[in-house]
């Protein structure tokens, strides 16, 4: 059969470029393409480096030629990146914190998945691996990190650096953290505004002695509002952490929170998905699983997304008990939790690592108020 290229781009028509709306040749992606009898070249240029990408676009054309065009089209496809331009290494634009490398920040679509758990035990499985980490938790309105850390009662100091007093972050388990916690009573509600919560971020970033971190986790509050908006306009993110359980309910606002850092305007890279309470397990059947909010739900969304999986953590007793008593479940040696842990903050060093060589540095976002409305630029 001798194929003809007004048929090959008219096949190549119907692929959407992610992120543009445009199709494969509106959006000039298609560089080139040449056909001899049953064979085709097809030259594209992507934005995306990652293998992911360049598997998922090289799939996309040879589906759509075979299935529009012919089936037994014999296909190569040609693919350049054309990735931003990087800037000099180890510099962020932004107001990045001066010894910090890495920012990252766990969030969820919905409360009560665990994100203040899985930060918690992100932290210290960082810290045993000879990592430098640090905590902010911006859990505002109901922050859990200083329970899960034993240092509810403990009060940061003032230091003097350089002139200038600064606050020093409470140490626990190899981890420095600051928290709104620590300046109120523990039966004492926050009630405030955008604006005050803000401001009070803002000095927990900025007027504190963090020292030198290769990692600082930002435990976000649930949902998609004003604190990750302040967070974002305050820090250059390197990269997104999403927390979610199995169910349906908690995938739905998961999705959100992925497509909140996904927006234009943010454009913070998704380091990945995590499942929580993915299964349970009981001591006196250890060789059962019970999937009690569904199964692989989250690994699914990562999938469908086209974002990374970076792990499951099982529904285990000794995980609430742990950060009930103030000692994060990660601590336990030789148990099949440290391995979960281990092999999931493994995963996330690798994604910013990744992250890193790949993409330019991420800037902080601009907030303007016009007509009363929150907008976002960069």
């Amino acid at each position: 059969m001798k194929l003809h290229k007004q048929d090959i781009l008219k096949a190549l028509e119907s692929i959407t470029v992610p992120g543009e709306g445009k199709n494969m040749v509106e959006s000039g992606a298609v560089k080139n393409v040449v056909t001899f009898a049953d064979e085709v070249i097809v030259d594209i240029t992507i934005s995306n480096p990652t293998l992911q990408a360049k598997k998922k676009t090289e799939v996309e054309i040879m589906k759509a030629i075979h299935d529009q065009v012919y089936e037994k089209a014999k296909i190569t496809v040609n693919i350049k990146v054309d990735a931003p331009p990087k800037a000099s290494a180890n510099t962020i634009k932004g107001k990045a914190i001066p010894g910090i490398q890495n920012i990252i920040a766990v969030a969820s679509g919905k409360g009560g998945v665990g994100k203040s758990t899985v930060t918690a035990n992100l932290a210290v499985t960082l810290a045993k691996m000879g990592f430098k980490v640090g905590i902010l938790d911006a859990d505002i309105y109901g922050p859990s990190i200083p329970i899960m850390f034993d240092v509810e009662l403990e009060k940061p100091i003032a230091v003097n650096i350089d002139g200038k007093s600064k606050m020093k972050p409470i140490e626990s388990y190899g981890v420095k953290i600051l928290s709104i916690g620590f300046f109120t009573q523990p039966n004492q509600a926050v009630v405030w505004r955008g604006p005050m919560a803000a401001k009070a971020l803002n000095q927990m970033i900025f007027d504190a002695h963090w020292g030198e971190l290769d990692f600082m986790l930002i435990d976000l509050p649930p949902g998609t509002g004003d604190i990750h908006l302040s967070i974002m306009q305050s820090l250059p993110i390197t990269g997104a952490v999403i927390v979610s359980t199995p169910q349906n309910v908690a995938l739905a606002d998961a999705k959100k929170g992925v497509s909140m850092f996904q927006q234009e305007s943010i454009n913070v890279p998704v380091l990945g998905i995590i499942e929580n309470m993915a299964y349970f397990t009981p001591a006196e059947l250890p060789e059962n699983k019970y999937y009690i909010f569904g199964k692989e739900g989250a690994r699914h969304l990562a999938q469908d997304l086209d974002v990374p999986f970076l792990g499951e953590i099982p529904l285990i007793q000794s995980i609430r008990e742990a950060g009930d008593v103030g000692r994060p479940a990660a601590l336990q040696t030789a148990t099949p939790l440290e391995k979960a842990f281990e092999k999931l903050t493994q995963n996330v060093v690798e994604e910013v690592v990744r992250r890193n060589d790949d993409l330019p540095p991420t800037e902080a976002i601009k907030i303007t108020t016009m007509a009363g409305c929150s907008a976002v630029k960069k």
